[in-house]
């Protein structure tokens, strides 16, 4: 078997190429197709100026129905690639994206999310028929129903200082050094920011893994993914936009493997049991803990359990009883004492799974 070739754009139409890539064969699909606009005429400001909207050909559908058969096509494609636990992502705006849902949901992917993309400095619009077109859409959403996804979730919590990260995104458009230019004209009038897809990648994503992008352009998706250590294959007909692409991505400096690694779920991560600590000389039987406030106490025993004035049992039991609760996680209540300050026990659990590893 030939292998897959990777860190590539390939030239032609998206489809087609899409076809010659084997089953089973990418982590992730981020795709960011033809919106279909249907802009019927050209855009001006109220001075008059002329307006960089999105008129190129391949953005030109001669009907919805047109327009559903080439999305299904290339859905179908990037279904068949993925692998068992792969996903997709893909973007648009009010003029096509439930069009796409529709398609998605119809050819058997599992949607995970939707998300907004709320852009900080949207176009206006200049005729004032409408609402300003602030944000667009982007779905995320499984192979299929069974598929488990990769989602470093603790990852985009601690990056988003330690709060849950919602599906609302604010960004700006791509703007300043990134956008790219011909001339002093925009060379695409769609580019994305790479802040957009690093949360993506780094959210979605692993090390090492094949993220395909069958509507590359001038390849933000190739960029982000050489940085952050993941395998890219990208597909564009547009000799210009893949001539822009191979320059920019050549001048990405990967990082350091460490550095893009994202943090590992504790789900997945050894179990560690509190007597180990014991065991292992870290605490000591009659060391006491204390709650963060030193409200409560508890002292530790050789078999492993800890005792309080009123309860005796795990870490877990007795840190329960004590405040009363249905249920505690002794890991991060209980702290000892080191040098004169509380340290949360989680920290020397820390220690031995960094031994193990």
């Amino acid at each position: 078997m030939t292998e897959l070739k990777k860190d590539v754009i390939l030239k032609g139409d998206s489809i087609e190429r899409l076809k010659k890539l084997p089953d089973a064969c990418a982590d992730l699909v981020f795709a960011d197709p033809p919106y279909n606009l249907q802009l019927a005429g050209g855009l001006t400001r109220p001075n008059q100026t002329h307006v960089d909207g999105v008129t190129d050909d391949w953005d030109q559908f001669s009907s919805f129905a047109a327009y559903d058969e080439f999305c299904r096509a290339w859905l179908a494609e990037c279904r068949r690639i993925l692998k068992p636990d792969g996903a997709l992502w893909v973007i648009g705006s009010y003029h096509n994206i439930f069009r796409l849902g529709t398609a998605i949901q119809d050819l058997g992917f599992w949607i995970q999310n939707d998300v907004v993309w709320v852009k900080t400095n949207p176009m206006p619009n200049f005729k004032g028929t409408r609402l300003t077109n602030a944000h667009e859409t982007l779905i995320w959403a499984a192979r299929d129903q069974k598929s488990r996804p990769t989602f470093n979730y603790h990852s985009l919590k601690a990056g988003n200082d330690d709060v849950q990260l919602r599906s609302d995104w604010t960004f700006p458009l791509c703007t300043g050094r990134e956008r790219l230019k011909d001339d002093g004209k925009k060379l695409h009038p769609t580019q994305k920011p790479e802040a957009l897809l690093h949360r993506i990648i780094l959210g979605t994503t692993n090390p090492g893994d094949l993220i395909v992008d069958p509507f590359f352009g001038t390849g933000t998706t190739g960029a982000v993914a050489k940085r952050l250590g993941r395998h890219f294959i990208g597909i564009d007909q547009d000799a210009g936009y893949i001539t822009a692409a191979k320059k920019r991505i050549k001048a990405v400096s990967p990082l350091r493997e460490e550095d893009a690694v994202a943090l590992p779920s504790p789900r997945k991560q050894p179990r560690i049991a509190f007597g180990q600590l014991i065991e292992s000389g870290l605490l000591s039987p009659g060391t006491k803990l204390y709650c963060p406030k030193k409200r409560h106490v508890a002292r530790i025993k050789a078999d492993g359990s800890v005792a309080a004035d009123t309860a005796s049992g795990s870490i877990h039991k007795v840190g329960a009883s004590v405040q009363n609760a249905p249920s505690c996680n002794g890991w991060t209540f209980w702290h000892y004492e080191a040098a004169g300050k509380l340290q949360p026990i989680d920290s020397l659990r820390s220690m031995i799974r960094q031994g193990m590893n």
